[in-house]
C-alpha cells in the first residue's frame, strides 16, 4: 500500500496505518481507516485508499481470535523467525562430508533454538477457538443453541 504513496508521505501514512492494526476493537479500526482514507484523498493518493478496503477483512481479520492471541496474530512471520538462526548455520553443515553429521549439527540447532521459542499466550483458548468459539473485540460471544420446536 505504501508504494502507492510518496516518499516523503510515508512516514505520516505509516502511522496511520498503525492506528488501524493496533487499535483496540474494530470500530476504531474503522475509525482509523476512514481517517486514512480521508487523508490519502487529501493528498492525491485515492488508490491507496481503496487498495485498503480490498485488504480490509484479512487486516483486522485478528478482531475475531481472543485479545490474548493478537500479538501472535499481527506478527508477519510467525514461522520462519525461530528458524532464522538455523538457516544461517545450515549453509556450514553442507560442509561435511557425511550426511550424518551435518544431520546432528542442524538436529542439535534445532534443540538449542526450540528453548527460545516464544510461548503462546492463553494456550488454553486454543481450544475454544479451534472448536469454533466466536470472539467480537477480545470478548467471547456466547453460543446460542437453534429454538427447535416441540
Amino acid at each position: 500500500m505504501l508504494d502507492r504513496i510518496g516518499r516523503r508521505d510515508q512516514p505520516v501514512a505509516k502511522e496511520l496505518l498503525r492506528k488501524i492494526a493496533y487499535a483496540d476493537t474494530r470500530e476504531l479500526a474503522e475509525r482509523a481507516k476512514v481517517a486514512f482514507q480521508r487523508w490519502c484523498q487529501d493528498r492525491d493518493y485515492p488508490e491507496a485508499g481503496r487498495r485498503l478496503d480490498e485488504d480490509w477483512e484479512r487486516m483486522v481479520t485478528f478482531f475475531r481470535f481472543p485479545k490474548e492471541h493478537w500479538g501472535h496474530l499481527r506478527t508477519t512471520n510467525p514461522v520462519e523467525s525461530p528458524f532464522a538462526a538455523l538457516r544461517l548455520r545450515t549453509d556450514a553443515a553442507k560442509r561435511f562430508k557425511k550426511v550424518e553429521n551435518a544431520t546432528a549439527v542442524i538436529r542439535k540447532l534445532v534443540l538449542l533454538a526450540e528453548r527460545k521459542f516464544r510461548r503462546l499466550n492463553a494456550p488454553e483458548l486454543l481450544i475454544e477457538v479451534y472448536n469454533g468459539a466466536q470472539f467480537v473485540n477480545e470478548i467471547r460471544v456466547p453460543d446460542h443453541p437453534e429454538d427447535t420446536a416441540a
